[in-house]
């Protein structure tokens, strides 16, 4: 699916915004942003299907956060509102195939950290 590379995580106070963005290469079926805070698993924090647009998110963080694609640009945004201490975490951008039902995530950024202070 190409090279992805994630960029504007960063600290912020809780109730602020952050815009991540990642940048892709490629047409995959589907795209997301995931997280993993230390000592736990990583979780699927939203997810967009690139033909449809549908876009599914983490009950966690509905109605906070925004995932979008800019395919002029190549981009993939995930807009962060209303931020939790609990947002705090690892963040990375996937892009995946359509594999037996589902889409299968099968490229990975490098990460980048959002840190939320109470």
């Amino acid at each position: 699916q190409g090279q992805l590379a994630e960029s504007g995580g960063g600290s912020v106070q809780a109730g602020g915004s952050l815009r991540l963005s990642c940048a892709v290469s490629g047409s995959p079926y589907c795209m997301a942003w995931f997280r993993q805070a230390p000592g736990k698993e990583r979780e699927a924090v939203a997810t967009i299907y690139m033909g449809s647009r549908v876009t599914d998110y983490a009950t966690s963080v509905r109605g906070r956060f925004i995932i979008s694609k800019d395919n002029a640009k190549n981009t993939l945004y995930l807009q962060m509102n209303s931020l939790k201490p609990e947002d705090t975490a690892m963040y990375y951008c996937a892009a995946g195939s359509w594999y037996g039902g589902s889409c299968s995530f099968d490229s990975w950024g490098q990460g980048t950290q959002v840190t939320v202070s109470s």
